[in-house]
């Protein structure tokens, strides 16, 4: 774990503000998928639960976002299952939330919102760590 906490740090520029587990990992055991806990060590709400941390697979998918990747994922993929990923999603961050706690929480579905797409990154995440994800699978074919 240490390992990967300087693994990350040095890929972020600075320390993980959160606990995560690692959950997908290359073959030399490097880190490509993070799942954050619900909230940084502060306090603060992360709505994003699932994290691509491999700056290859990270760099690709910023270039099909770039391309218009979100808006061609958006309208590729069958609405009722992207708001179904966004369910799934939310539901078990939620679950990962002490039942007694009070104040803000995170709120909506992959990346943070509720419908549509915003992030393909966040999408891909979710899918590479086993969610069923339209948009994350939909980025797997167009990488």
């Amino acid at each position: 774990m240490s390992d990967d906490i300087a693994l990350l740090t040095e890929r972020l520029g600075r320390p993980p503000e959160g606990d995560f587990d690692v959950v997908v990992r290359s073959a030399d055991g490097a880190p490509v998928v993070i799942r954050n806990a619900p909230f940084l060590r502060d306090g603060t709400p992360m709505p994003t639960r699932y994290w691509l941390v491999d700056p290859a697979v990270r760099a690709a998918v910023s270039a099909l976002e770039s391309s218009g990747g979100v808006r061609a994922a958006e309208a590729a993929v069958d609405p009722a299952e992207l708001a179904a990923a966004h369910a799934t999603y939310a539901a078990e961050r939620d679950a990962a939330i002490d039942p007694a706690h009070s104040g803000p929480k995170p709120a909506g579905g992959v990346g943070g919102t509720r419908r549509g797409v915003k992030c393909l990154h966040a999408h891909y995440a979710f899918f590479l760590a086993g969610g069923d994800d339209p948009v994350g699978r939909w980025v797997g074919e167009h990488l």
